[in-house]
């Protein structure tokens, strides 16, 4: 009827995210009436996250039901937990496992990787964590950062977002971390702090505060990294983790540029030739992905490649031990495996660390292997 109005095809989407009010037209069309519609981008229902959460904590659980430490050690913390008490605060002052327990479960070992051909640790470590301490502070990020972006892109992008990056620090920690074992999902939190950030420079234009949401970024993550440098963190795992996730970023969580018109889905590419269409992405956010994706491809096969063949990067890099722990007077970098002496007295054993002389005396009759290697590592890791 002439008197109708009619339907527009126009159609804006606001970005809402962050506070924001940058207006971003994913697909708006300019019509012969000036009625819009508004849309918000479309929010994904949240499981996922949650999910991996929940993994976490199930396999902690699983990993002190394995461990036992009543049965296999000397002394331990919260006893009156039976087989879910943990190990004496000098082996583990986390509050977990012990570290032939974390082995048992899957932890990262170069050793095993190489020479056994398991493979499958440089995915298993993620799940692992060596303590409650650890846990908690590794789930509490994962639902602070993983919530928000899960919700804007999807299970699928961030699922993969997650492990794959993860997967991507265990393979850097490898090539460096030879000695000791590696466990924990900090690799794979730091894949999702380098995709925020990627995602903010390949989505540039529909900020409206970018500037300030850029620097306030890059001094989270440099906080972040900065804690690596403790000892018994390993920084290999979060810098390859970053890494792997700020490329994946640009790969995974770019959007539609500011203005784009999707013309041929309402009227046909010959249906109004007189109105110019805009290209969904731009130029820059199509060299990135380029780029990205082939250092993608080529850093995990080079890295995979090197690690296979037994490659020890610090035997090629004399200061890059410096990024994952740096000596003071307070602490010592020093990350030797613990390998002990033992003697079995009657029901007196004898145990002497070899890598800091230490020594200890205990009255522990018929004591087990896993029983002396938890006071061996109580020994050697001690502080003085």
């Amino acid at each position: 009827m002439a008197d109708q109005e009619p339907r527009s095809d126009t159609q804006i989407r606001i970005n809402s995210r962050r506070g924001s009010t940058a207006v971003h037209p994913v697909a708006a069309e300019e019509g012969s009436i000036g009625r819009r519609e508004i849309k918000q981008f479309k929010k994904w229902i949240l499981w996922l996250i949650p999910s991996f959460v929940v993994a976490n904590v199930v396999v902690f659980i699983v990993t002190m039901y394995v461990n036992d430490c009543p049965k296999n050690s000397v002394s331990c913390v919260a006893r009156f937990l039976g087989r879910f008490s943990f190990q004496p605060l000098k082996e583990n002052p986390l509050l977990g496992p012990s570290s032939s327990t974390l082995q048992k479960m899957g932890a990262l070992e170069v050793n095993k990787v190489v020479h056994g051909d398991q493979v499958w640790r440089l995915v298993t470590c993620n799940w692992l964590h060596a303590g409650v301490f650890h846990l908690l502070a590794n789930m509490l990020g994962l639902l602070v950062i993983g919530i928000r972006l899960e919700q804007e892109f999807g299970f699928i992008r961030i699922g993969l977002l997650y492990v794959v990056s993860g997967f991507g620090g265990s393979v850097l920690s490898a090539l460096f971390n030879q000695s000791n074992i590696s466990v924990g999902a900090s690799g794979a939190l730091f894949g999702l702090l380098g995709g925020m950030l990627s995602e903010l420079i390949t989505n540039w234009t529909i900020y409206s505060n970018k500037v300030a949401a850029f620097f306030t970024l890059l001094v989270i993550i440099a906080i972040n990294l900065a804690v690596g440098i403790l000892p018994r963190v390993d920084n290999f795992a979060h810098i390859g983790g970053f890494v792997s996730g700020f490329l994946l970023g640009f790969v995974f969580l770019v959007r539609p540029q500011f203005g784009w018109v999707s013309r041929s889905q309402r009227y046909g590419s010959l249906s109004n030739p007189t109105v110019s269409v805009q290209h969904k992405f731009n130029i820059y956010q199509c060299i990135l992905w380029i780029i990205s994706l082939i250092l993608l491809i080529a850093g995990f096969t080079v890295g995979l490649v090197l690690l296979l063949r037994g490659f020890d990067a610090n035997r090629h890099c004399s200061w890059c031990h410096y990024l994952s722990c740096i000596p003071t007077s307070k602490w010592s970098c020093n990350s030797d495996p613990a390998y002990c002496l033992s003697q079995q007295v009657g029901n007196q054993l004898n145990v002497t660390c070899s890598t800091n002389a230490k020594s200890g005396t205990y009255i522990l009759p018929n004591a087990s292997s896993s029983q002396i290697q938890s006071l061996c590592s109580a020994l050697c890791n001690s502080f003085k």
